[in-house]
Parts: structure tokens; C-alpha cells; sequence
């Protein structure tokens, strides 16, 4: 796997497909005012993702399900649920979301992922700690693309 941390905005990276920080998915997307990595997904991509990702369901916590990029120049975006029922994200809902986000990539062919800082925006947990834990996590996978981690500039 090649690493690499870089400075930016999520969707101007060159990959085949993005990782949006979501939540459980069982508040109807309709209802909520997505922020951060998910209100940027809405604004570029439209809707046609979130109508996809209704359709999966309840996602279980620190599972990724995959859906269209819409309007975005990706091959898909793999959403993961990394926060909890009260908006709070934990060590092993973020180790887990990464893992299963690689899989689901690694699965489906894509040479290259970027991801956000998982849990560090509404799920409340400082940026530093989750790229430690984001970065442990991946180390221990076997995955033979590109990962970004992309720390967000303002």
C-alpha cells in the first residue's frame, strides 16, 4: 500500500473513489443537513448518491456500503458509519470503518482511495488522535493501491 497524508479538499483528489464519514443511516438523509465531507458530497454531487445509500438501510456501526458519485468525477463513493446513535464516533467505530472501506475497495477493484479524517468532525474526537488511529489500521492491511488520508484545509 502507498500512504500519503496530504493538505486539501477531499473531492479534488485523484482516485477512483472517496470515502464519506456517515453516520448509521437510519435517520432518513431527507431529514438531515449534512455537514463537513457529506454536505460538500450533497452540494457537488447531488442527490442521486444519498437516494442509493436509502436503499441500503441501517448501516451497522463501522460497516462501508458503496453507492454512485453522482456528479463527481469518482467511480463510486464508499460511505462508512462511523458515528453512533448519539453523533459520537469511538476508536474501533473509526478502525473499523477504514477496514471495511479498504475491503470494499480492495473487493471491487479500485487502485485508489481517499479518505477523510473519519470521526474527527461530528463525531467529535480530536484530528490528531484519529489519524494515529487511521494510520495503525491501515499498517495492518493488506491492500495493493493508493490511500490518501486528506487532513482538511479551510
Amino acid at each position: 500500500m502507498e500512504l500519503e497524508i496530504v493538505q486539501g479538499d477531499l473531492l479534488d483528489q485523484e482516485v477512483d473513489v472517496v470515502v464519506n464519514a456517515w453516520n448509521r443511516n437510519i435517520i432518513p438523509w431527507w431529514l438531515l443537513f449534512p455537514q463537513g465531507v457529506s454536505g460538500a458530497i450533497k452540494r457537488h454531487a447531488g442527490i442521486k448518491p444519498f437516494a442509493e445509500l436509502a436503499k441500503h438501510g441501517a448501516i451497522a456501526l463501522g460497516k462501508a456500503v458503496q453507492t454512485n458519485a453522482g456528479e463527481l468525477p469518482f467511480k463510486a463513493i464508499i460511505h462508512v458509519a462511523g458515528i453512533n446513535m448519539l453523533w459520537v464516533s469511538t476508536e474501533q467505530s473509526i478502525k473499523d470503518s477504514v477496514k471495511n472501506a479498504i475491503s470494499l475497495a480492495d473487493e471491487q477493484g479500485y487502485s485508489s482511495i481517499a479518505f477523510p479524517l473519519i470521526g474527527a468532525g461530528t463525531g467529535g474526537k480530536k484530528q490528531e488522535q484519529v489519524l494515529v488511529w487511521m494510520k495503525e489500521t491501515l499498517d495492518g492491511l493488506d491492500y495493493n493501491g493508493k490511500v490518501k488520508i486528506v487532513l482538511h484545509r479551510k
